[in-house]
């Protein structure tokens, strides 16, 4: 079974998020170090879908992780002026996983200004 799959939908304009780069990390606590690890780095696809992470399974266990989306390139390609800084430049969602025998599947929706993330059903 896939761990994680990842959709996300600019709604601003009414389309998937084609071409947003997104990564993982999962946060490496031993020793109280509480450093993140980089794991899985994609694109979102014309189907909304992140690239990269179909058939990573095993780079997923029970843990603590960061979907980082790279909002402000995301809209500075698609010629949206945004304010320097940009209000959003990497937008940070963080997510545990407790049961590998389910399906974490994280929908977001989003503009330049906000963002949506929950976990829903694949």
């Amino acid at each position: 079974m896939q761990a994680v799959s990842i959709h996300i939908v600019d709604v601003a304009n009414g389309v998937v998020a084609t071409g947003m780069r997104v990564e993982i990390a999962r946060l490496d606590d031993t020793n109280g170090s509480g450093t993140w690890t980089d794991i899985v780095a994609g694109t979102v696809g014309r189907n909304g879908v992140v690239d990269g992470i179909e058939g990573r399974e095993r780079l997923f266990d029970i843990g603590v992780y960061e979907l980082r989306l790279h909002v402000a390139d995301y809209y500075g390609a698609r010629g949206t002026v945004l304010p320097q800084p940009a209000f959003m430049e990497v937008q940070t969602f963080r997510f545990g996983i407790a049961d590998l025998s389910q399906h974490y599947h994280l929908p977001v929706k989003l503009t330049p200004w906000g963002l949506s993330c929950f976990r829903g059903a694949a």
